[in-house]
């Protein structure tokens, strides 16, 4: 840990307070501020968190200026081309990558996890037809509790272990069940003798009445897909998945706490507004009239799935997705089958090419591919959020792990800047 220190003064009374600088591996040094409080009686005040850091952390780096996303130090780009979501799911939980053994092991215990207790699978029926899937997945994930509450004691690894290995290997079955749920489709039980993704996609798709077959590439870019959503440093859903868990809640009580916040269109629905965005265009012809909107400061219009809040040069997820995209559509002949596809790769050529958008740096992002991958797959965009919530729930159940096992740790309590009435007398009603 740095000796370093940076000194606080405040210029009113003249008393001033060391503070100690914490350094990580990587990223911005932060200044620990508890003794600003103490010394000189004053909170900071920082909303929306956009410049504290809540917590140490050794799973994701972010650096936005230069477009770095790692896992466990490991380059996303790397992990996407070579390894798959579960592999990236077991290095995301334990620090390190598999043995072969290992990962047999990790896998095989996975498909005996899968399956939902048929109770559970009956808790879909209280749901109305037309519910959104994402109430599904806070429900059902927040009632997994009830099922097993004899490995709840967040303070024995074991139990620990348990509960992370259960949400991996179950929310791909929750979320295909909440789709099949909203179309009036039989439950397909998880196979053994298909992979994680694999296994995920003929849960959703399969049919009784045809046989089914999965295509190759359409599985790769859901396997890519997942890989490049699967933790980002202390996003919104994230944050709340700790702020939950250091009240000691269950685990499967926070990962729905998580659901729930990600359900939030300003943080897992930005894929969905792509293809509502493309939807309004309507038409390749219509593309120069948008963009004028866009670039016209008095218009609200804005281009979804450009640009992004933490990376400011570029996404580089968005580079490694962008190929997968092109590879699915190429083999599906989407491109030339829809227009909302066209739309999408001329907006995506304008964006590359105009200055407007290059000098300001709004390449496509992540969501703006994933969103096309998952509209040429079929899946209706009511479901695109689930499918993010299956992505992230690793990265929440393994920065959730990591937490409780923090010898340090204190329940959230974040302060506030009071703005209401100072105090003042009670008026009787009849008096008022």
């Amino acid at each position: 840990m740095s000796t370093e220190t940076v000194t606080i003064t405040d210029n009113t009374s003249g008393k001033s307070v060391e503070c100690p600088v914490r350094k990580g591996t990587l990223g911005q040094p932060v200044i620990e501020c508890q003794g600003i409080a103490k010394e000189l009686g004053m909170f900071t005040y920082d909303p929306a968190f956009v410049t504290t850091a809540s917590t140490e952390s050794a799973i994701s780096y972010i650096d936005g200026e230069n477009g770095i996303l790692l896992h466990r130090g490991y380059p996303i780009d790397q992990l996407a081309e070579n390894s798959t979501y579960l592999e990236v799911c077991y290095l995301l939980l334990n620090g390190e990558l598999p043995t072969q053994t290992e990962m047999a092991d990790f896998e095989s215990k996975i498909k005996r996890l899968s399956l939902l207790h048929e109770s559970l699978i009956n808790f879909f029926n209280g749901f109305k037809r037309d519910a959104h899937p994402m109430s599904m997945l806070v429900g059902v994930m927040g009632g997994m509790s009830s099922f097993y509450h004899e490995e709840l004691d967040i303070y024995n690894p074991e139990h620990r272990e348990m509960c992370a290995m259960r949400v991996v290997a179950k929310m791909p079955t929750i979320a295909a069940k909440s789709f099949r749920y909203l179309l009036g489709r039989p439950y397909v039980y998880p196979r053994h003798d298909l992979n994680y993704v694999e296994n995920f996609a003929n849960m959703m798709f399969d049919l009784p009445n045809r046989e089914s077959t999965l295509n190759a590439t359409a599985v790769r870019a859901l396997d890519i897909m997942l890989i490049l959503h699967a933790d980002h440093e202390q996003n919104a859903s994230t944050s709340t998945v700790r702020l939950a868990g250091s009240s000691q809640a269950n685990p499967y009580a926070c990962v729905a706490a998580g659901i729930a916040t990600l359900w939030g269109p300003a943080h897992g629905g930005a894929n969905e507004a792509v293809i509502k965005m493309l939807h309004e265009i309507g038409d390749v012809k219509n593309i120069p009239s948008y963009i004028e909107k866009v670039k016209d400061k008095e218009n609200p219009t804005r281009l979804m799935g450009f640009g992004h809040r933490v990376y400011k040069n570029f996404d580089p997820r968005a580079t490694i997705i962008r190929k997968a995209c092109h590879d699915l559509l190429e083999q599906l002949d989407a491109g030339d089958q829809q227009p909302m596809f066209q739309i999408a790769m001329e907006l995506e050529r304008i964006a590359l090419e105009d200055e407007y958008f290059v000098d300001r740096k709004l390449y496509p992002n992540v969501d703006f591919y994933s969103g096309i991958i998952l509209s040429a797959l079929g899946i209706p965009t009511n479901m695109f959020t689930p499918l993010f919530a299956v992505a992230r729930s690793v990265g929440w159940i393994a920065q959730w792990k990591e937490m409780i096992e923090e010898p340090s740790l204190k329940i959230g309590r974040p302060r506030q800047v009071y703005t209401g009435y100072a105090a003042r007398d009670y008026t009787p009603i009849a008096q008022r």
